[in-house]
């Protein structure tokens, strides 16, 4: 029997332009029911060849096999019932087909799911599709990667040709750096090779471009002692790097990393307590 429900939280909500498609359905004899058989049965018994009549065993025989048939599409639509009904919330990927035979894919979360003729359909902005047209779920997990990994492959293409890049986009190099290198393995493997090769290219050009400018400082902070075998001889030595320091312009000074900056400041805290102590 033809029947359309919507699924909504888990549970199977009628409503009245449900039961009036239903009945539409019905109207239609595009399915037949018990109560359709039992009336073509008793009119084949009514009009019987009353000298060949049936035998009541093969009466009893056609009612059993349209009980059977019955239970199993039963328990067919139970089954597809249920599998539509854990789609609800979910996103899909679903398959259609117009009139001229173009395929189209389309992506989007089932609001609820439709039953129609032992037929489920799902709701998709308002639209409904096949249940048979649907051919993948995409989970959190994936749809998280997925968005992460486009966005950022949308901003390395943004980025200028490697012979092109300056100091100036340094910034920007470093923070997409900074989401790639932060990104799961999972995540990563949504990143085409291609784009990950060019923004670590444009890391490393970034990292020749600050040394060609701000080299010297670099060298003499790496070539000062660790901080446990400092001695008030070195004292010259971190002066030096200060002085260096204190001499770049605004520009360059942005271009020195933290970790340099936080070790020049901590160097030079130090010195003072060393020489405080003496």
């Amino acid at each position: 029997m033809g029947a359309i429900a919507q699924i909504k939280d888990g549970k199977v909500v009628e409503s009245n332009s449900a039961a009036s498609l239903a009945n539409e359905t019905k109207k239609n004899g595009s399915t037949m029911d018990k109560e359709a058989f039992l009336n073509l049965l008793v009119a084949q018994m009514k009009y019987q060849d009353p000298l060949e009549p049936t035998s009541n065993t093969e009466f009893v025989a056609q009612y059993a096999q349209f009980s059977a048939l019955e239970q199993m599409q039963n328990m067919s639509a139970t089954l597809e019932l249920s599998r539509a009904s854990t789609l609800v919330g979910q996103t899909v990927s679903v398959n259609t087909t117009d009139s001229t035979g173009k395929t189209t894919t389309i992506q989007g979360m089932v609001d609820y799911v439709v039953y129609e003729n032992n037929k489920a359909y799902v709701s998709i902005e308002g639209n409904l599709y096949s249940l048979d047209d649907v051919y993948g779920v995409a989970d959190t997990k994936y749809l998280d990667a997925y968005d992460k990994a486009e966005t950022l492959a949308a901003a390395i293409v943004k980025l200028p040709s490697y012979e092109n890049l300056t100091l100036d986009d340094k910034e920007y190099v470093d923070e997409l750096k900074e989401i790639y290198d932060g990104m799961s393995k999972y995540e990563k493997s949504f990143m085409a090779n291609a784009l990950v090769d060019r923004l670590n290219k444009a890391s490393d050009r970034m990292d020749e471009l600050v040394k060609d400018m701000i080299g010297d400082f670099m060298e003499a902070m790496d070539e000062l002692p660790l901080k446990e075998d400092l001695k008030l001889e070195d004292k010259e030595k971190i002066d030096k790097v200060n002085e260096m320091y204190n001499n770049m312009s605004e520009f360059e000074k942005k271009l020195v990393s933290k970790e340099h900056k936080d070790k020049l400041e901590e160097y030079t805290k130090y010195m003072e307590e060393l020489g405080a102590g003496a």
